[in-house]
């Protein structure tokens, strides 16, 4: 095992790469010696093949890589990748049950705490505050925490396409707001649900009246002092779990509300309506099924139509209408490019499927069909990248491919199967 001093010299040392892979941990469980390598050539572009594979050896002789055991992959050291998504704000979002437990924790020091007052043993006091203070602390840490991981999920929900169907735009935002957001604001509650302000109360009562009896007693002014800080913590993890929750339930709520404004009811009132529009009331309501669950606010009221002088006019204008003449533009020309005529998308998608996986599509289609103009090739490419029978990933470096009339510059897209990006990459 490698020393704490060599680890936190190659964190120093190499501290790009390890926010680089930190970054990708959470879409990527391993990498791969090669990704490895390729990374530290980025980060070290005047390095040979010798010192990337020298800088990768000190990497995993100081622990800080990892060999995965039954492969050739490669991953962060769990302490490493830990401290530094601590300080790159890259944390994974917390579960409310292990808040929970903590914050039921605290009734339990609490009453330790208390024993120890009524039986006047000082090292039982100082040993429930240090308990509580470990767990305000530990509480403390979840919340800002958990309060970073929510904003990127939001952010990210808000950062994809537009397009996308908004039960999958925002489903990890609705996973979120009823996992934690919920969860946690029934534990924050101030009333008699809750758990979380009447156990720091508790706490707090406890803590100051330790304080109280130390000073009566004489007691050391380091144990005082030592529950006068806890009690300092207590006081400001009141107002960070109030702070927190309201900024969680900001954040998640306006997103949650957009989603379920698209929901069944509102598809069926929107249908509703826009039939009484078309229709009228009581025709709209007439139709089967309505008529027998609406009869309360259906009033009938007698109508009467009379034609306006406007309306004389437009009838008069459009009585002495004379069209005018226009000659029709000549039959614009098809277009030249009819994917049909060229190629069979059915019999090319099959083919792609049993070639997978594929590292550069394009140069795959310029093989399998040469004949094809470029405008055709290049239709195809941006077609494919987008079907979703496959995984397309984007490629880091830059490559150029000439074709019958242009060369292309572009980063190249690896197409692989479905079930091999589940199983080498994180949802």
């Amino acid at each position: 095992m490698a020393t704490p001093k060599s680890l936190l010299f190659q964190l120093h040392r190499h501290w790009d790469l390890i926010e680089h892979l930190t970054r990708h941990s959470r879409t990527l469980p391993s990498f791969e010696e090669e990704q490895v390598l390729a990374l530290i050539g980025r980060f070290s572009p005047d390095a040979d093949e010798q010192e990337k594979g020298a800088q990768l050896r000190s990497l995993c002789n100081a622990d800080v890589l990892q060999w995965l055991s039954r492969s050739n992959s490669l991953q962060l050291n769990p302490l490493v990748l830990e401290f530094a998504r601590g300080l790159t704000r890259e944390h994974e979002l917390g579960l409310s049950s292990v808040l929970k437990a903590r914050v039921e924790a605290i009734r339990s020091a609490t009453e330790s705490l208390q024993q120890g007052l009524e039986a006047q043993d000082n090292d039982r006091l100082r040993q429930a505050a240090t308990q509580l203070s470990e767990l305000f602390r530990q509480i403390s840490q979840q919340l800002d925490q958990d309060r970073h991981a929510i904003m990127e999920l939001a952010e990210q929900a808000k950062a994809k396409d537009a397009a996308m169907p908004l039960a999958k735009r925002y489903r990890a935002v609705l996973e979120a707001y009823d996992q934690y957001v919920e969860p946690m604001n029934e534990m924050m509650d101030s009333g008699l649900g809750g758990t979380f302000y009447p156990h720091l109360e508790a706490a707090e009562r406890a803590l100051d009246q330790a304080t109280e009896q130390l000073s009566v007693r004489g007691a050391l002014y380091s144990h005082r002092l030592q529950l006068r800080q806890v009690a300092y913590q207590a006081k400001e993890l009141r107002r960070m779990g109030r702070l927190v929750a309201q900024q969680c339930a900001e954040t998640l709520l306006p997103l949650r509300e957009e989603a379920r404004q698209h929901n069944q009811l509102t598809t069926a009132v929107s249908a509703l309506l826009g039939l009484v529009r078309k229709q009228g009331l009581r025709r709209a309501l007439r139709s089967p099924g309505l008529d027998s669950r609406l009869p309360l606010w259906l009033t009938s009221r007698q109508r009467r139509v009379s034609v306006g002088d406007e309306v004389k006019t437009i009838m008069a204008e459009a009585r002495d209408f004379e069209p005018v003449r226009h000659d029709f533009p000549e039959e614009a020309s098809a277009d030249p490019l009819p994917l049909t005529e060229w190629v069979d998308e059915q019999a090319l998608k099959r083919a792609l499927r049993e070639a997978l996986p594929v590292d550069n599509l394009l140069h795959w289609l310029q093989q399998r069909y040469p004949q094809l103009p470029d405008a055709v090739t290049l239709r195809l490419y941006h077609d494919l990248v987008r079907d979703d029978q496959w995984a397309a990933l984007l490629q880091d470096d830059e490559t150029h491919t000439p074709l019958k009339t242009v060369r292309v510059r572009y980063h190249p897209h690896r197409l692989q199967p479905l079930a091999e990006q589940e199983g080498s990459s994180a949802p």
